[in-house]
């Protein structure tokens, strides 16, 4: 009987534990994400960028080009707000508007290449450190990183799906 009392007793131990890493690595995220919106509001301000346009620059040169239907959808803002921010861009130089060339109605947006080297640049500093952390991590264990971020990414987009979809 002692010895059952113990085991729960263990077990209640070890699921508290478990709860605590969950949720000190859930805080972790969320502090994570404090400071990359800080950092990318401070290049933002650098350039003289708009928060919710520096994320639109962001996602058009990773996965562009695109439609402005398609990068409105994607950031999470109205159409008629998309303009406002393409147009601030391409003002600035950091976007250009094309035809798709597979229907010469539509526009495609693609970032500057060239211009792209001064973002990078502010990004350095943090760069280096990602670097010099990963370094200390074996190639398994960052495997085991980029694989979980690859999966609250995944997570992310999802729930973001959702809340667009209850919303709508």
């Amino acid at each position: 009987m002692a010895a059952q009392r113990a085991d729960a007793s263990a077990s209640r131990k070890a699921r508290q534990a478990r709860r605590r890493r969950i949720a000190e690595a859930k805080q972790s995220l969320r502090e994570l994400r404090i400071e990359l919106a800080v950092l990318n509001h401070r290049v933002g301000s650098r350039i003289e960028i708009k928060d919710v346009d520096f994320d639109c620059l962001d996602v058009v040169t990773r996965h562009g080009p695109m439609s402005p239907t398609a990068l409105a959808r994607r950031i999470g803002v109205h159409l008629a707000t998309m303009t406002g921010i393409l147009d601030r861009l391409e003002r600035g130089g950091w976007i250009v508007r094309d035809r798709d060339k597979s229907d010469r109605r539509a526009v495609l947006i693609r970032g500057v290449p060239d211009k792209q080297r001064d973002i990078i640049q502010l990004y350095d500093g943090m760069n280096s450190s990602l670097d010099t952390i990963l370094e200390t991590y074996s190639d398994d264990q960052i495997d085991l990183l980029v694989d979980f971020l690859r999966r609250c990414t995944e997570a992310g987009h999802s729930a973001t799906e959702q809340l667009a979809t209850d919303s709508g």
